[in-house]
């Protein structure tokens, strides 16, 4: 248990008949007349949902402890990613759900951060971003290079995003993982 006044960014609260909320900011609010309050904004961990939630402050909270492990990201294994304890050499099997979007910019051999509550995976959490190599992408048109366009290219993941028009096959790129964004190239 922990109370309101004690809330942190990343910290995981079970409401709601034990759902797993994460705390992704928080105010405290002591308003001129009446008592002071905590305004948050929580996300469910298992759905992504994002709500505002507000509570009085001083309330206690049940928080629940979530274990995050950087693991190594080894194989596919039919349906299942499969991570490794970069320190116990342990393999841990991850269903497509937990993974989420990250599943677009994992390659073999990529660091993430997997975190568990108990023995159920919740999600995992790749770096902001990751140098990835354009597997594919057309040319970009003589002349077209002044507006800022952008066009399709596919990623050696094999997700499609948006990058400008000067990018080539075989470069490569850096991408934001949260957003799926071109953030520039690798010089290598």
């Amino acid at each position: 248990m922990a109370s309101t006044n004690d809330l942190k960014n990343g910290m995981v609260l079970k409401l709601d008949g034990g759902q797993l909320w994460s705390v992704v900011e928080f105010q405290h609010v002591k308003p001129g007349k009446g008592p002071a309050f905590v305004r948050t904004k929580l996300k469910n961990v298992l759905s992504g949902k994002v709500v505002d939630k507000t509570f009085n402050a001083g309330v206690k909270v049940e928080t629940a402890t979530v274990d995050k492990r950087g693991m190594q990201f080894s194989y596919m294994d039919g349906e299942y990613f499969v991570f490794m304890d970069m320190d116990t050499y342990d393999q841990l099997h991850v269903d497509r759900k937990a993974v989420g979007d990250a599943a677009n910019f994992l390659l073999e051999g990529f660091e993430a951060v997997v975190a568990k509550h108990g023995d159920e995976v919740l999600y995992v959490e790749l770096p902001a971003a990751v140098e990835l190599v354009i597997e594919h992408t057309d040319p970009g048109v003589q002349g077209d290079r002044s507006t800022g366009g952008t066009k399709p290219a596919k990623l050696e993941t094999g997700y499609e995003i948006q990058v400008p028009l000067f990018i080539t096959t075989g470069e490569k790129i850096k991408v934001d993982t949260r957003t799926g964004d071109y953030l520039g190239r690798v010089n290598s």
